[in-house]
This record gives structure tokens, C-alpha cells and sequence, in this order.
């Protein structure tokens, strides 16, 4: 605001006050565009592009096919050497194909349940190995059920430490039952969930 009234004192032409103002002096840099002049020193992680809009999923081809990022007031930018990009997605919905024309796709599953049993306690080292391994079990006889949202390792990690916080040391029908909210997160999910507790905690 101060360089606006600057410049409105001095009486510059409006084209010579639009390029002072849109110039790189007031260009604020973005994650996209600091991995496009920092080139290959760059890693750039673009976490759930599925939650993006189209506008933004459109304006990621140029970086991905040409690694450069168009600037209508000040040119273009371009890499002096491609950066490593990783994109994520939860599939919440379905991606363009020209955005996975640019990509090298790998798919990653669920964990076992020895490997999610690692992860829990890593994340949650107060809960016991006993209660851990019986939430992991029941997370696994979730995702079995037809979800429209199964949970992930993060509802897992989650729901163990609601159980920790409750002070509880077991996960029987009742006890999922009261805690359903940290692993559910879909109002139709919650009555297929609910018929199935006792087989879902059944050995757990």
C-alpha cells in the first residue's frame, strides 16, 4: 500500500505503475515456483492432488511437462534442471489423463498387519502391544466390509489413542462401539459397522 501511494504521488503513467507493482520486487514465491528455480536441489511433494481443484490440476501440466511456470506480468520461469515431483492421491476422485500421462505410477496398498502393529506403536508408545495388536485386527476386518471410506493407517493410529486417552485396556463390542467416531468417518459406513462389531472385535 505504501509503494501504491509512492506512486501515485509521482504521477507515473499506468503502464509504468503496473510494471513497478507487478514486477519480481513484489512477487511473493510459492512452493511450485521455488522448485522450479531450485531444478534438480529441489524435492517437491504435492500431498492428495485429488483434493485440488481443476484449475489447479490444469496449471501442475505446465510444470510437469515443461517444468516452467508461466507469470503473465513478468515471463516465464523455467528450471535449469527438472526437480523430482511426487504426487499423492486418496482417490477421492478420478485424476485427468493428461495429469497421469506425466507421471510414473505406483500403487501402495495396506500395510500388513505386522508392519501396521510397527507403525502404532512407533506413534502411540503408550498403548500396550497387546491393545495395539487388537485394534489393527479389527481396522484389518474393517476394510473387508463394503466402506465407502475404509480406514486408513491414520484412522488406526487414531482410534488407538482415543483408547489410550479413555484409559482402556480392551476392545470388545461395547468399547468400539463408544469409539466408532476415531476410525468411521462416513454416516453410511456406521450402520454396516455397528451390525458387524461382535465379528469385528471377535479376537481382536
Amino acid at each position: 500500500m505504501l509503494h501504491i501511494r509512492a506512486l501515485s504521488e509521482h504521477q507515473l503513467s499506468d503502464d509504468a505503475a503496473v510494471e513497478k507493482l507487478f514486477g519480481p520486487k513484489f512477487l511473493v514465491e510459492r512452493p511450485l515456483l521455488e522448485a522450479v528455480r531450485a531444478g534438480d536441489r529441489a524435492v517437491l511433494l504435492i500431498d492428495e492432488v485429488d483434493r485440488a481443484d481443476d484449475e489447479f490440476e490444469a496449471f501442475l501440466l505446465e510444470v510437469l511437462s515443461d517444468f516452467q511456470i508461466s507469470i503473465p506480468e513478468i515471463g516465464t520461469v523455467t528450471a535449469p534442471s527438472p526437480p523430482l515431483v511426487v504426487l499423492t492421491s486418496n482417490r477421492t476422485r478420478e485424476l485427468h489423463d493428461a495429469l497421469k500421462r506425466r507421471c510414473l505410477y505406483h500403487w501402495i496398498g495396506y500395510p500388513s498387519a505386522e508392519r501396521e502393529l510397527e507403525i502404532v506403536l512407533v506413534r502411540e508408545p503408550g498403548i500396550s502391544q497387546a491393545l495395539a495388536r487388537k485394534v489393527v485386527a479389527a481396522v484389518h476386518r474393517l476394510r473387508e466390509l463394503d466402506l465407502a471410506k475404509p480406514p486408513g493407517v491414520a484412522e488406526t493410529i487414531d482410534w488407538a489413542r482415543t483408547l489410550g486417552v479413555l484409559g482402556e485396556s480392551d476392545l470388545d463390542a461395547a468399547t468400539a462401539a463408544d469409539t466408532l467416531g476415531a476410525v468411521v468417518k462416513e454416516r453410511d459406513d456406521l450402520d454396516l459397522v455397528r451390525e458387524n462389531l461382535t465379528e469385528i472385535t471377535s479376537g481382536a
